[in-house]
């Protein structure tokens, strides 16, 4: 069984992009397959925007908004969620020297703390998480 941080816009894919990318449906298999998703607190907040907002702009119905909570709710035995506090001077800091927004470098603290790789489609992610030595899930 294989660990790693999974990055909301991984997840989002899953339901929104049309075709799916490869890479999130490699990401989706591993985690059927056995693999655990490690994900900071905020991964939940950030999934239901981005539902939300695909649901706004009609990219989902209301129907298909229920049918990816259920999928979800099926997929949190798959994931281990840290509730561990983020200190707002640390993601500031993260974020600074990597360039990204305070929510991606939450992503990159949890990767650093846990020595996990992160599975995302995010380029900005990517390239932070190249930077900081943190591998990305293949």
């Amino acid at each position: 069984m294989k660990r790693f941080v999974l990055d909301a816009s991984v997840t989002l894919a899953w339901f929104v992009d049309d075709p799916m990318p490869s890479y999130a449906d490699r990401v989706r298999q591993m985690l059927i397959g056995g693999d655990r998703g490690v994900v900071p607190a905020l991964w939940h907040i950030e999934v239901a925007n981005g539902l939300a907002v695909a649901q706004r702009r009609r990219v989902l119905s209301s129907a298909d908004v229920d049918i990816c909570l259920g999928y979800i709710d099926n997929l949190i035995q798959a994931l281990e969620c840290s509730t561990e506090l983020v200190s707002t001077r640390g993601a500031v800091r993260l974020a600074q020297d990597y360039g990204v927004s305070a929510y991606d470098a939450v992503y990159l603290l949890e990767a650093l703390n846990a020595g996990l790789p992160v599975a995302t489609l995010d380029q900005g992610l990517r390239a932070a998480a190249h930077r900081a030595a943190i591998k990305i899930v293949r």
